[in-house]
Order: C-alpha cells, then structure tokens, then sequence
C-alpha cells in the first residue's frame, strides 16, 4: 500500500489518502495539514494500522504435494 497526499482547489490544505497496489482507496484523512510533508507523515503512521491488509493470500500447494 502507498499513501498520498493531494490537496483541492475547495480545500487547499493537504491531506493524505492510503492506497492499495489496484489504485483503490483504503483510507483518507478527514483532518486538513499545512504541509505536504505533515499530511504524507500522518499518513504513513496510519499505514502501519494497515500493514498486513494487502498480503496476498499464501498459495496453496497442489495436492500431491501435500502431507497426508
């Protein structure tokens, strides 16, 4: 996952949006910041809340690989 900051014209202060790998919104700030850097910093210690969401799924061994 990624965060990003973006800011709008209707609301110039900077926040911050976490991303899965597909592009899709995890999560965003409701909370505006003054910089770029405090919105991006904000963000990644909410990504750590995260961290195990986007793991792919452990693939399963073919059957006759497996112990019976």
């Amino acid at each position: 996952m990624n965060v990003v900051a973006f800011s709008t014209p209707s609301q110039p202060d900077w926040r911050w949006r976490i991303v899965n790998y597909g592009g899709e919104t995890v999560e965003e700030s409701s909370k505006g910041f003054a910089t770029i850097a405090l919105a991006v910093a904000e963000g990644n210690e909410r990504l750590r809340t995260h961290a195990d969401r986007d793991l792919p799924v452990p693939a399963r061994p073919p059957s006759w690989q497996r112990r019976r």
